[in-house]
Parts: C-alpha cells; structure tokens; sequence
C-alpha cells in the first residue's frame, strides 16, 4: 500500500554459503530488499575479511557487500555443521553459494536432494565456468575471467592489456544471481514451484562482450585505445591548457557540427567529407581528434567545460577517486560495523518515498553465540 514501510522481500530467508564478492554481492542485494540473510563463513571466516583494513580497520569489500546479513561460522565438512546447514534449510527460501562446483554435493547437499527435500527452495550456485566443462574444476577469481574471456584485450591503452579497474566480473555476476533469484520468487508465487539456478562467472562477461566479439567476427576487432571510442569519434578525453583532462562524446553528425562552430572555431569542418559524418570520422580519427585537441589546448578546463555545455555537447572531468569523494552527485549511506560507523556510496536504486535503512556489518561469529 502507498507510503507502506514494508521492503518488498521482507519475509524471504536466504541461506548463504558465500564468500570473496559475487555470492555476497547477491546476498547484500537481498539485504537491502528487506531479506534475511544468514551468511554462512567457514571457521576462520570470509578470506574477504582480510583483504584490506580501509574501512575502519577493516575489509573494505567485506563492509561493503555484507552489511545487513547474519553471520554464523560452520565447518560444514563436520556431522554438526551437516546438522545446521539442514536446520537452516528447513526455512529458506533461496540457497546461495559460491563453492567449488560439485563440493555442495559432496557435503549432502546436491541439487537433486534439495529438490527432493525442498521443493520451494531456490537454489542459486556461482561458478567461474559453470558445473560441467572442461574447465569447470578450476579456481576462478575476478581477474583470472578478465584475462580468460579476452575483456583484458580491451582495455587499457595500445601497448598491453589492463584489467578493468574494478572487480567487474564478480559484480556483473553477483547482479545476474541476484536478478535470476527475483525472477525465480516471482514464478514461484504464482506457481509455487522452486528453481535450480546456476550462473557462471565466464557466462556473464562473454555476453558483455557479444559487441566486440560480433565485430571480431565479421572482421574488425576493436582495438585498445585508452580513453577513446572504438566506434565513434570524437569520443575521448582531450588535455586542456591547464593540464586536466575533459571527455567528450560526439554522437551525431549534427553535434559534430555544432562542436566545430562553437569549439573548435571552424564551422567548415563541420560539412567537410573527410570528417562530416562518423564513419569518415573514425576513418580520419587521427585528424579529427588533433583538430579538437588543438581547441582545448587553447582553453582551460573550466573555460572548455562553459562553451562546451553551452553548444549542449556531452563531457565529463576525466576524475579520480579524490574526484568521486567530492562529487556533488555522489549519495551515500552509514553502516554500523564491529569498528564503528563506515559511510560508503549507495545503492543506486531509489524508491521515491521509501527512504531504507541498512543493517549493520556481522562481527564473526559461531553458530549459538549471541550476537
């Protein structure tokens, strides 16, 4: 009902084998969505824990995507461990994890028994090449996927390949299990029926990268070029005469025109074939661009930034973290955590007026201790 308090998966329990971040980047998704979630951490805990101490002393990845979750530590290989696993099951809803596929099974815990024992149960399994496959046994990490799928080909500038700044792989598959298990609750209300859900981290970066594997195969690999567009152009960061940099996107014929007239000081380049269309601009990329830079050089950034949004062209200050923690459109939450109060960015999604609180970072705990 309007203006209801109530987050709409309040009532789910999810059950969460996970650690490192795709698994518990799902798991934090279900948090704030208003489950419970009961985050299950081997004995000596989430290897995430030890990542860094940014946070407050503490892991920043391990705040970031575990607050709001319940924390018990198992050793689910002991009878006792076995024994909590299937008292927790008894009432979930969803099973997540990111265990080495088939080690579930080993526990007891297979997809067929689950689906026997529990046939509303979502089970959700995150691996790096799936559960069957050549490479399915083997260890699978953010960056390992970068390079193995070919995104590290991409990125980065002409003379080798980079990975991706962040760990994009392990959130961009974190999202698909969190989306997979929405859409497995939503049949399952009107049928009842549980699902068996397996998304793979190679799975999810190799569809993408369907745009440049498409041109790949019809013969015109993108290539790295750093801050630039492989498809259009201009479309990349220019320096300005003050040393910063300003990005561009150039994304019409009639842009590029209007750039010309009120930037770059030549209105005829606007028209002329060797730069009046896209095409004949990515084929000419060297002169288009060296003609744009020339007219940052003459302006400083703010100045460049001014004419640029006045002729209505697209741009952005080429920043850096210290750039982000700035920013005026940067919103953030304040978590709790065993440390103390931890502001992080938040969750992108914004239900106008549903203002949500988040629950605080789980201290490490065994199974029976009090919180």
């Amino acid at each position: 009902m309007p203006g209801s308090t109530q987050l709409p998966l309040e009532g789910i329990e999810v059950v969460a084998i996970e650690q490192a971040v795709a698994a518990p980047y799902a798991g934090a998704r279900l948090a704030d969505a208003g489950a419970h979630v009961t985050k299950i951490e081997r004995p000596e805990g989430d290897f995430a824990r030890g990542y860094d101490a940014a946070a407050a002393g503490q892991s920043s990845y391990f705040v970031w995507l575990n607050r709001g979750k319940d924390s018990v530590t198992l050793d689910l290989r002991s009878p006792e461990g076995k024994a909590e696993l299937e008292r927790l099951l008894q009432g979930a809803d969803v099973l997540l994890q990111n265990l080495k596929p088939g080690a579930l099974a080993k526990l007891g815990f297979g997809f067929d028994r689950l689906a026997r024992d529990f046939p509303r149960l979502i089970p959700c399994s995150i691996s790096g090449y799936g559960e069957t496959g050549a490479m399915a046994d083997r260890k699978a990490y953010d960056l390992l996927i970068q390079a193995e799928s070919g995104l590290c080909s991409l990125t980065g500038g002409p003379s080798e390949p980079a990975r991706v700044g962040i760990s994009v792989v392990d959130i961009a598959t974190g999202a698909m299990a969190y989306t997979a298990i929405l859409e497995a609750l939503i049949r399952r209300g009107r049928d009842g029926r549980g699902a068996r859900i397996s998304v793979s981290m190679f799975d999810v970066i190799a569809e993408w990268l369907a745009v440049p594997l498409l041109n790949h195969e019809a013969g015109v690999g993108p290539k790295r070029i750093g801050l630039a567009h492989p498809s259009i152009a201009p479309y990349g960061a220019f320096r300005c005469r003050d040393g910063r940099e300003v990005l561009i996107a150039v994304q019409s014929d009639r842009e590029w025109r209007d750039l010309c007239d009120a930037f770059v000081g030549d209105p005829a380049l606007g028209t002329d074939p060797r730069f009046a269309t896209n095409v004949a601009r990515v084929q000419n990329r060297a002169e288009t661009d060296a003609a744009v830079a020339a007219a940052f050089a003459r302006h400083d950034a703010a100045d460049a930034i001014e004419i640029l949004l006045r002729a209505r062209i697209a741009l952005a200050s080429v920043n850096d973290m210290q750039g982000l923690s700035d920013h005026p459109h940067l919103r953030r939450i304040t978590v709790d955590t065993p440390n103390g109060p931890v502001s992080l960015p938040a969750p992108a999604a914004v239900f106008e007026g549903e203002p949500r609180s988040y629950g605080p970072v789980p201290a490490l705990r065994p199974v029976g201790e009090a919180r």
